[in-house]
């Protein structure tokens, strides 16, 4: 068993009973059979970049493993009202639950809302928002990615240095935000270290991360290190920093464990670290906690995923050759 499905499958198994279970909703669904067969609407913010999409496809799959589920899955293209719309449309299909993946969303009432009218759960995957009830979350926690983050640059970084900081956007992402902090407050407070936050958004993808790279080292030329809050920012930052021929001057680290970027560590370049968020297994296991909310489960309102530190030590065993992400 690879070390992606080993880590899912460990987090499933020590959950404890938790705070909110809640109803399948009206007579009439799928849950009326008592077969274990139901209907469950994904509703993605957005399916641009490969974390989102990855997510997506990591709860279709895990819903094949299982049998007897069907997902519909939406894509609101980053529009909060398109993503209102695509939910009032799953609950017209009689969805038995729903499970949202925000994306950089910060709120969703109107989806929300909805969803607590018809009386359905709703499980919320990575994002948590920030106003609103909703019956489980499962993911990260970003500060302490940032602070590990933080803790491997200070080592490397005995006598100091200039460390970029790339962001991903908008200013009030709280999951951006939360990750930066983590990094800032190991690093702020070492000796010769300057931290150094670009002023443009890369906007989560690889050719923002380039363009944002770009515009670092003709400011900073004399950068020792460059955190991304993803780590689709940060390959894009490696190939400006290749075409820059400071790759042997400039170290780099990120989060989530793109499969990408487990080869960049694991082909020893200057990519050294990542920061697991895997949108594999916390698809999987949103998936998993609509089904035990539907068969009557007690769940935990809130479930962090442990996000260990990864390295070219263990990055091997975080590769999953049959993931989505």
């Amino acid at each position: 068993m690879n070390g992606k499905k080993l880590s899912g499958l460990l987090v499933a198994g020590v959950l404890a009973a938790g705070l909110a279970g809640c109803s399948s909703g009206s007579d009439d669904t799928a849950t009326a059979g008592g077969d274990g067969s139901y209907t469950i609407g994904v509703a993605n913010f957005t399916l641009g970049g490969p974390y989102f999409s990855g997510m997506d496809k990591a709860i279709a799959a895990e819903a094949k493993k299982k049998g007897k589920i069907e997902v519909i899955s939406t894509d609101a293209n980053g529009d909060a009202a398109k993503l209102a719309s695509n939910v009032e449309d799953l609950l017209s299909k009689n969805v038995d639950a729903v499970i949202i993946s925000g994306g950089p969303l910060e709120s969703a009432p109107a989806a929300l809302n909805a969803i607590k009218t018809a009386g359905k759960p709703v499980v919320l995957v990575d994002r948590k928002f920030q106003t609103g009830e909703y019956t489980s979350w499962i993911g990260p926690d970003n500060e302490a990615i940032g602070r590990q983050n933080g803790e491997f640059l200070a080592q490397k970084l005995p006598d100091g240095g200039k460390v970029a900081i790339i962001k991903g956007g908008p200013a009030d992402n709280s999951i951006g935000l939360a990750r930066t902090n983590g990094v800032k407050s190991v690093l702020q407070s070492k000796t010769g270290i300057t931290l150094v936050e670009a002023p443009d958004f890369g906007n989560w993808g690889s050719d923002g991360g380039l363009t944002v790279m770009e515009s670092l080292l003709a400011t900073d030329s004399d950068l020792k290190a460059v955190f991304c809050e993803n780590d689709a920012m940060c390959l894009g930052a490696q190939r400006a920093i290749a075409d820059a021929g400071k790759s042997d001057q400039i170290i780099i680290a990120g989060v989530d464990g793109q499969a990408e970027a487990l080869k960049a560590i694991l082909d020893g370049t200057n990519y050294l670290v990542t920061g697991l968020n895997d949108a594999d297994v916390i698809g999987a296991m949103g998936l998993d906690r609509a089904v035990e909310i539907l068969g009557g489960a007690q769940v935990e309102k809130d479930t962090v995923v442990p996000s260990p530190m990864i390295t070219k030590e263990n990055a091997a065993k975080y590769q999953n050759p049959d993931g989505s992400f």
